[in-house]
């Protein structure tokens, strides 16, 4: 479809429809590494087929950022072409075990759940299902789940309580069971769904380029267009944008090439500035994560959401606040300061909390001479308490004082951030109630 466009009126369409289609696009990165690309060292397994990780993300984990490393995953990135899905998970032992099945669409939205919050740890089968699935017998399943895209990515969640647990944990993860709906039923199966041809991911700098409109124009076709979205598409058309659309950056004109360009640049500017909403306090991360209905099509929240830390729980289920500047309003540096974190009380948690460190420049978990990646609520008695029970984490580069080690959260040696984890966050975190405190310099002159 040509572009009908002028540059003045691409850069501005072109901002918005980067901002609509870049979580795609990310998303679209993580599909092509975990199911198409078996060469990749972050695949895991076809479509429909679970893969499960007996162990916790390190920093050799590069295929998302700001990954969890409090729970076993296990994944699958479901085609629903066809027929629908089904999960089937095991009651949990012991019984307070949390653990979840996160669905996500191709948009990045959280549009169902299973597990310990949504429906309980006694088990079930339960119905993944595609736009174009109409249904029949619905009476065998403990719930049914829809996605907006014809496939979607499940994130499975396993709780760890410490590292001896790992092999009740893999028990657990080897009875979880994906099947079409044809081979759970014991019917014929329908005809398999077309070939695709899959384009090249752009990762990193390349998805910043005006290429990555034709991965978000393949993404795309396997969504349906949204009842509240069709005049956003008809806009999104007149610079190219559309499903199935052809797109080849060597076909823009010099002048549209820099309206393209300066649209993606737009953009960033505006994910920049909300950015700094949330280091300022100012807007919870929270906010960035859900369902359609929850984030209302509110676009640059989504794409928040992917850049901070893709594939983020909607907030009943968890919390990420996010510790980017100490008490003062200063950006973390482990290069030049130490910092702490006093706990005077627990974050409130219904399932587990935790603090992860992270590497700001790649978004990754942090290498260290103890292999140390977090603090959490199962390591409770091993930590270091004040005379009033208080928890003080020493936030640094090198190691405390040998009797304060156990309290050690390790950094880079540069520019860090943190990420708070409450699971099944209580009323009060949600309300806003509690508010998580804040991380101080340590004003190491006097030393």
């Amino acid at each position: 479809m040509p572009i009908t466009a002028t540059p003045e009126e691409a850069r501005a369409i072109v901002k918005d429809a980067y901002l609509y289609g870049w979580p795609l696009s990310e998303n679209y990165n993580t599909l092509f590494a975990y199911s198409i690309d078996t060469e990749n060292p972050n695949y895991k397994a076809p479509f429909n087929q679970i893969c499960n990780v007996p162990r916790v993300f390190t920093p050799e984990d590069t295929a998302i950022v700001s990954p969890n490393s409090d729970t076993p995953y296990s994944f699958i990135w479901a085609d629903l072409r066809a027929e629908p899905l089904v999960l089937t998970a095991p009651p949990m032992t012991p019984e307070d075990r949390y653990f979840s099945f996160q669905l996500i669409d191709l948009y990045t939205f959280n549009f169902s759940y299973i597990g310990t919050r949504a429906t309980g740890n006694d088990g079930g089968s339960f119905l993944l299902a595609g736009p174009s699935w109409e249904g029949a017998d619905r009476s065998r399943f403990d719930g049914i789940s829809y996605s907006e895209s014809h496939f979607a990515f499940v994130a499975v969640r396993t709780q760890l309580f410490n590292p001896n647990d790992l092999p009740n944990v893999e028990a657990i993860q080897n009875q979880y069971k994906v099947q079409p709906l044809s081979q759970f039923l014991g019917t014929p199966p329908p005809p398999s769904p077309p070939s695709i041809k899959w384009p090249a991911p752009l990762v990193g700098a390349p998805g910043k380029t005006p290429a990555v409109f034709g991965n978000i124009n393949f993404m795309l076709q396997f969504c349906p267009t949204n009842p509240t979205e069709v005049g956003l598409m008809e806009r999104f058309a007149r610079i190219g944008v559309g499903a199935g659309l052809p797109f080849d950056v060597n076909d823009l004109s010099p002048e549209m090439l820099a309206a393209f360009e300066g649209g993606i640049a737009d953009a960033w500017q505006a994910f920049e500035a909300i950015n700094a909403q949330v280091d300022a306090g100012e807007l919870k991360t929270s906010d960035f994560f859900g369902t359609r209905d929850f984030l209302n099509n509110n676009y640059l929240y989504r794409f928040a959401g992917a850049k901070l830390g893709i594939y983020g729980n909607s907030k009943e289920e968890a919390l990420y606040p996010v510790y980017s500047v100490d008490a003062n309003e200063q950006k973390l540096d482990a290069s030049t300061s130490q910092y702490t974190l006093t706990l005077t009380e627990l974050p409130p948690a219904k399932a587990f909390w935790s603090v992860t460190m992270y590497d700001a420049k790649t978004q990754l978990l942090v290498d260290n001479p103890i292999n140390r990646y977090l603090v959490n609520s199962p390591m409770l008695d091993s930590f270091v308490r004040g005379e009033d029970d208080s928890i003080t984490f020493y936030i640094q580069k090198e190691a405390p004082n040998e009797g304060l080690q156990p309290n050690w959260l390790p950094t880079p040696d540069g520019a860090f951030y943190m990420g708070m984890r409450l699971y099944v966050p209580e009323r009060s975190a949600l309300d806003g109630e509690w508010t998580p405190p804040p991380v101080r310099r340590v004003d190491t002159s006097a030393r």
